[in-house]
């Protein structure tokens, strides 16, 4: 192995007990470039560009209760060409993280905190919150995008260095949320935020030359917490989920969820350059959604694939040993407390009716597909599996939507993966036609990988591994960018 780069991070967090600040969620504690690694297996070569994983890697003792969603946002990076590979990773410098350097700790109270504590006003639809841009992660225009869950300025990094260039200059001030979603077939970004005032939901299209096209307002009852959106060809696709701030509270300044399951899952379908007045409402049957997968037209229906939680809002998690603060905070990260499932949604644009029904029982989150098919009809989807109380991904189910016939490859004991992107293979004949990619965190032997997984076999497991200079910490999203979609615009 060849470090290129090494630089160690001044971290500021004593040892502690907190089950997300050690194990597989312990921070990483330098930043590196890499080359010339222990590979296991062979790198393909016919693939080439870039997986990025976006990791929660707080930097700063929390104020309060830390919440595994406050950590700075730290992107770790592997790019490919002709069957070689280059590992990188940075913090995203954000305006927040900056500060809180030169102030040397903690100035925003995070997600289980009080905002009253917050030392300064900072970002977010809650407010007096740290910007940690640590959620999502997109390649747009040629600079990858790295957004946070609670709405944020979403921050520019060079593909090539991982160096922070800035904030996205076409971000309005309510902010963007998590979970942009880039149509390759157009070169356009479809966005959404949120926040406390009224209409309380904002839409947008940003172009292939990454400008503001297009922003409008979504009138929703009241304050909301969406975490995704999703799009057809023609279509955007937002949402009104009955799981938010209870609006009692919120008046003192309380920011406690509250389930209402009186209250249908209500659906935004908006032309991509729509109008308010264009916006079509559908209702469905309650629920809380982290995460959409793909959704296209289909004769006079749009058809929408998802996760739906039978248990949106379960009760906290008794773990011996462990102070109970921590329950309600684990529990609600634990997917077999609120139990996702596969789950599709058909909206007929002719009667506005709404049907659904479970694809499938088990509880899966987190997937991915093949995005050269996102807003058509696809085959395949690839969910993630969890270890039960962790927010911890132990195994990977694909999906022939077709056929309804799935496979899995499941990890060993103390290997934990990313959430795993589809790679397509250069000129790729099929849907399925390439990898998964994921690093992989292995606390048995202290070490992290990243792992290429046949996407047509993947019961087999990966075809290669590449021992990463270090270990890296778990976190929540990641992309795949073909190296034709690194070219600055």
């Amino acid at each position: 192995m060849t470090i290129l780069y090494k630089n160690e991070i001044d971290f500021k967090i004593p040892p502690n007990e907190h089950p997300y600040l050690n194990g597989a969620w312990t921070p990483c504690r330098e930043e590196v470039d890499a080359v010339d690694m222990e590979v296991i297996g062979e790198i393909p070569k016919d693939i080439s560009g870039i997986y990025v994983r976006n990791t929660e890697n707080p930097v700063h003792e929390a104020i309060g209760v830390y919440h595994p969603f406050d950590g700075d946002g730290m992107l770790h990076a592997m790019s490919f060409h002709n069957g070689q590979a280059k590992y990188s990773n940075r913090l995203v410098h954000t305006k927040g993280l900056q500060a809180e350097t030169e102030a040397g700790r903690s100035l925003w109270t995070g997600i289980a905190g009080n905002p009253a504590k917050s030392e300064q006003e900072g970002w977010g639809a809650r407010g007096r919150m740290k910007d940690s841009s640590s959620t999502d992660v997109v390649v747009h225009a040629g600079h990858i995008l790295s957004t946070f869950y609670m709405c944020g300025e979403g921050y520019m990094v060079d593909p090539e260095t991982l160096e922070t260039t800035g904030t996205a200059d076409w971000v309005p001030k309510e902010g963007i949320s998590a979970h942009p979603k880039v149509d390759l077939a157009t070169g356009e970004l479809l966005f959404f935020n949120y926040g406390k005032d009224a209409p309380y939901m904002h839409y947008g299209v940003v172009g292939a030359d990454n400008k503001l096209k297009h922003y409008i307002p979504v009138e929703l009852p009241g304050a909301r917490l969406p975490h995704d959106m999703a799009f057809t060809e023609n279509y955007s696709i937002l949402v009104d989920l009955p799981l938010f701030w209870r609006p009692d509270l919120l008046e003192a300044g309380i920011h406690a969820n509250g389930y209402f399951p009186d209250l249908p899952t209500r659906f935004a379908i908006v032309p991509r350059y729509g109008s308010p007045n264009e916006i079509r409402w559908f209702e469905a049957a309650p629920t809380y959604v982290l995460h959409w997968m793909n959704a296209w037209e289909e004769g006079d229906e749009i058809i929408l694939d998802g996760y739906f939680q039978e248990n949106p809002d379960p009760d906290p998690l008794d773990v011996p040993g462990l102070d109970k603060r921590f329950g309600k905070l684990l529990a609600n990260i634990d997917e077999h407390s609120f139990r996702p499932k596969l789950h599709r949604w058909r909206f007929n644009m002719v009667t506005g009716k709404t049907t659904e029904e479970h694809l499938d029982e088990r509880i899966l989150e987190f997937g991915s597909f093949n995005q050269h098919y996102a807003g058509k009809k696809s085959r395949y989807l690839y969910s993630t599996t969890t270890k039960p109380g962790w927010f911890l991904f132990n195994g990977i189910v694909k999906h022939d939507m077709e056929t309804g016939d799935s496979e899995s490859f499941m990890l060993e004991d103390g290997r934990y993966a990313s959430e795993s992107p589809f790679v397509p293979r250069i000129n790729a004949k099929s849907e399925d036609d390439g990898y998964l990619v994921s690093f992989i965190i292995d606390t048995v032997t202290d070490r992290s990988e990243c792992a290429l997984i046949d996407a047509q076999n993947i019961s087999a497991g990966p075809v290669c591994r590449i021992i990463l200079p270090h270990r890296i910490s778990s976190g929540t999203h990641a992309t795949w960018a073909n190296k034709d979609e690194l070219v600055t615009v």
